[in-house]
């Protein structure tokens, strides 16, 4: 299954990309590093540069069609930056209209808030956001991983990079069970 992972050109957490990206890879499906701009994007340890990567599809000309699956990595500026973005906030939606699973960890969920799709769900994120998902009408936990059911379909969320083996677990497992139904359809 081809899975997109949405961020900023700079501001993403570094360990909340290449940790999940390795998971989908080892699971047998196909990550593809979407972004606002061409080029690459810059990643962050905290608040010091880390590396970059490669993009390889602009969000502005990408479908979610094309998807089986979105991840939303963390990192303070990243998802602050995404929710400004009308492509990237749309193709975010998108996502839940289709019934996809979305994971999102640590302030990725600030673009969920932004795409308005957080009303009705229970979800876990950075202790700070806790107030911006309760005023979008979702409920906030403080657990490792949260996986909500709720229609139309999984959103997988985690809180910080200390949980990141147990939100690895939860997508991995969430998107097979995605691509199993979807298979048998």
């Amino acid at each position: 299954m081809l899975i997109a992972f949405l961020m900023a050109p700079q501001g993403v957490e570094q360990v909340e990309l290449t940790e999940p990206w390795e998971a989908v890879t080892d699971a047998g499906d196909k990550p593809r590093l979407l972004s606002t701009k061409a080029g690459r994007i810059q990643a962050f340890h905290h608040l010091d540069k880390a590396d970059t990567f490669p993009v390889d599809e602009v969000v502005a000309s990408a479908s979610a069609d094309e998807y089986g699956a979105l991840v939303l990595p963390g990192g303070l500026a990243n998802p602050d930056s995404l929710r400004m973005d009308q492509d990237a906030v749309a193709f975010v939606r998108a996502f839940f209209d289709a019934g996809k699973p979305v994971a999102a960890i640590c302030h990725a969920p600030w673009t969920l808030v932004e795409a308005d799709v957080v009303r009705g769900r229970t979800l876990t994120s950075w202790p700070s956001l806790r107030t911006d998902i309760r005023n979008a009408g979702g409920m906030w936990v403080d657990e490792p991983v949260r996986i909500c059911t709720a229609a139309p379909g999984p959103l997988i969320t985690s809180r910080k990079p200390g949980d990141l083996k147990d939100f690895c677990a939860a997508l991995t497992t969430e998107f097979a069970r995605a691509a199993a139904e979807m298979a048998s359809r």
